[in-house]
């Protein structure tokens, strides 16, 4: 029995493939289920808007748990005859978050396997049609391996009430790993200094820890470099509240000496274990972040298959704290 979600006033346990939901809690309070204790989130006043991300959707894949250079295993593959796993994760998410209305909808990277044109327009048929001008893409690094078919509008801010959302581009064509550019910071920054409400960025790659003793010469996300001029940004400019990213496949929340407590963040993938999207509901108070892991039993059957790629190291890897799914971005 794992406790995956907490809210304002519900929590959600999954054991296997049973969902379990615990509703009518009061905020911010201790309460106890299934064997386990637990805080819900604070109430942070009247909701101005929500929305939602999802990233690695990775439309196209058919063959999970492959890693270069590595013969760790097991790997899955759909049934013969079977629908192709993103499209049943992805479906499944699509109806989760219909179900909250969202303002926007953000896809943050990953949108195919391979960046090929049949592949995004296969995104675009599944998010495009239950979205239409309420979603908003950027690339990441499986789109752009091979050529640069998928052009995204990377940056890009969408003003909602109470906050505001910026897009930034990190991809480095060809390249697993990631960097941000100068032209983007640039913007970034003239946002940040005229915005009269909190600024959330948005990106694929997560950010280099600047406390790490090594720098790597090629490292999995920004580059140590950038990733430092990045959280210089931040820390100058108070307005930015969190930055959040894909492409780890993991749920994790770091936080830097520089900037204090702004959250540097990574959601878990669609496409496989655990399988979740995140809601942002924008308060009075604060922002909350509330990750679901997708729930229907199809996306659910797949998820579970798939805890135990590498070795069986996977779902430890990729679930997370509580604390790194559902959490309270402050205000200021």
């Amino acid at each position: 029995m794992e406790l995956t979600t907490v809210s304002t006033n519900h929590a959600v346990f999954h054991d296997s493939g049973v969902v379990h939901r615990v509703t009518d809690l009061d905020a911010g309070r201790t309460h106890a289920a299934f064997g386990t204790t637990f805080e819900t989130l604070p109430d942070l006043g009247r909701v101005l808007c929500t929305f939602a991300t999802v990233n690695d959707v990775h439309f196209g894949e058919t063959v999970c748990g492959l890693m270069e250079g590595s013969d760790m295993g097991p790997v899955f593959s759909a049934d013969d005859g079977a629908e192709p796993y993103p499209e049943v994760m992805n479906a499944g998410a699509i109806r989760e978050i219909s179900e909250i209305d969202p303002m926007c909808v953000i896809v943050k990277g990953d949108l195919t396997a391979e960046g090929t044109t049949a592949e995004y327009e296969r995104f675009l048929e599944f998010y495009g049609g239950a979205f239409g001008d309420r979603l908003h893409a950027i690339r990441g690094n499986h789109d752009a391996y091979h050529a640069e078919a998928i052009q995204t509008q990377n940056r890009k801010r969408i003003d909602l009430p109470g906050v505001t959302l910026a897009t930034i581009d990190t991809v480095r064509p060809g390249s697993a790993g990631g960097t941000v550019y100068d032209d983007d910071l640039d913007w970034l920054d003239q946002v940040a200094a005229g915005s009269t409400q909190p600024v959330l960025v948005f990106g694929h790659h997560h950010v280099w820890d600047p406390a790490t003793s090594y720098r790597s010469a090629d490292y999995f996300g920004i580059q140590p470099d950038e990733s430092e001029t990045f959280i210089d940004l931040v820390a100058r400019r108070p307005s930015i509240r969190g930055y959040f990213a894909g492409h780890t496949h993991r749920n994790r929340v770091r936080y830097f000496p520089a900037t204090r407590d702004v959250p540097w963040v990574e959601v878990g993938c669609v496409k496989d274990f655990p399988g979740n999207w995140a809601e942002y509901r924008v308060c009075e108070r604060g922002i909350l972040q509330v990750t679901h892991r997708i729930s229907s039993p199809e996306a659910l059957a797949w998820s579970e298959k798939t805890r135990a790629m590498y070795n069986g190291s996977y779902f430890d890897y990729a679930f997370g704290r509580l604390a790194d799914r559902c959490f309270v971005v402050t205000r200021e």
